[in-house]
């Protein structure tokens, strides 16, 4: 007997036109929609169940909740030589990162370091296709940004950070770059709410119930309390992003974003910072020729037979241009009913 879900296959051009007619069904307004939807179809295409269509079912909550503005238009505010600053007007992050990027790699090639700040976004994706953007240009980047209050802290028993994904990229020349992408939650909240929807239990160490106790049990998790990973150095870290996108661009903590989503289940709302380095800058003509001894490094981590970061996404990138994806049918007919 065969107790896994029915799934369908879609092609890469279905999954996008699927995400283009739920986000214009709702309201999203037209300067946002194609960003939203690379941003749902890089999840898919990358194997990232949880970054891909289910996604839009956030997206939708978010928008029927009246906890994005639909028609933002993000404009850049005065800041420091090597900073950008995009206030996103309450909508989606991607337009603003758009409208920031730019920006961001012209003061990174002057100054040889930039920063791109964006407040007042909704941030309801991973971090890699802005990585990847910046990298393509031949920068080094690193990326965070706070999430709602899910995640307790070591030791704690209640939740204060969120998520609190990180993210740094590396150009490597012919070939993809070097990304890691990583909730420091011991697991993204969207695995868990997959496995919730599945009806699947959770490995010990990913949540505590609302009593503080370990469970396997993804409902009790979710209204419960997530853990770090690595205890105290994720925790550490997740109180690292609650700072740089947090205080420190003049937006929210995952606890303020928490309280600003008033019961709406929406998605998180705040900022976003992005850091950017270009080996020019630092090494001048000699950046080619150190960019390519990292390549060392690489190889030697290959040559043990472990792997780098998102060779996986990688894998599936090239998989499903020629394959497409599969999806579960519940989620699919879900998806559709939103159009």
């Amino acid at each position: 007997m065969n107790d896994e879900p029915e799934r369908i296959s879609l092609s890469l051009t279905d999954v996008r036109a699927l995400a283009v007619r739920v986000l214009e069904a709702n309201g999203l307004g037209p300067a946002h929609v194609d960003f939203v939807a690379d941003t749902i179809l890089a999840g898919e295409r990358d194997g990232c169940a949880a970054h891909g269509i289910y996604r839009l079912t956030n997206c939708v909550k978010t928008l029927r909740a009246g906890k994005v503005n639909p028609n933002a238009v993000p404009k850049e505010l005065s800041a420091a030589s090597a900073v950008t600053r995009i206030d996103a007007d309450g909508g989606f992050a991607q337009a603003a990162f758009a409208a920031g990027l730019p920006r961001l790699v012209e003061r990174t090639r002057s100054y040889g370091i930039g920063i791109l700040a964006i407040n007042r976004c909704v941030h309801f994706a991973a971090l890699w296709p802005e990585i990847e953007a910046v990298v393509e240009q031949g920068l080094v980047a690193f990326a965070c940004t706070p999430s709602h209050a899910w995640v307790a802290p070591a030791g704690g028993n209640a939740p204060l950070f969120g998520t609190n994904p990180i993210a740094f990229g590396w150009p490597r020349p012919g070939e993809h770059p070097f990304v890691f992408d990583f909730a420091t939650s011991a697991a993204a909240r969207g695995e868990i709410e997959l496995h919730a929807r599945a009806g699947k239990p959770i490995p010990e160490g990913w949540a505590i119930d609302e009593d503080g106790c370990s469970t396997t049990d993804a409902a009790a998790g979710l209204s419960g309390s997530l853990l770090t990973f690595g205890g105290h150095k994720g925790s550490a870290l997740s109180a690292l992003v609650e700072l740089l996108a947090g205080p420190l661009i003049g937006d929210m903590t995952s606890a303020e974003s928490l309280s600003y989503d008033d019961g709406a289940k929406a998605s998180p709302f705040g900022g976003e910072i992005i850091i950017a380095i270009d080996p020019e800058g630092v090494l001048g003509e000699a950046a080619a020729a150190h960019i390519a001894r990292a390549e060392g490094l690489f190889e030697a981590i290959l040559a043990q037979g472990a792997r780098l970061p998102s060779e996986r996404r990688y894998a599936s990138r090239r998989r499903s241009a020629v394959e497409g994806v599969t999806v579960p049918k519940q989620l699919y007919d879900e998806i559709v009913s939103y159009a």
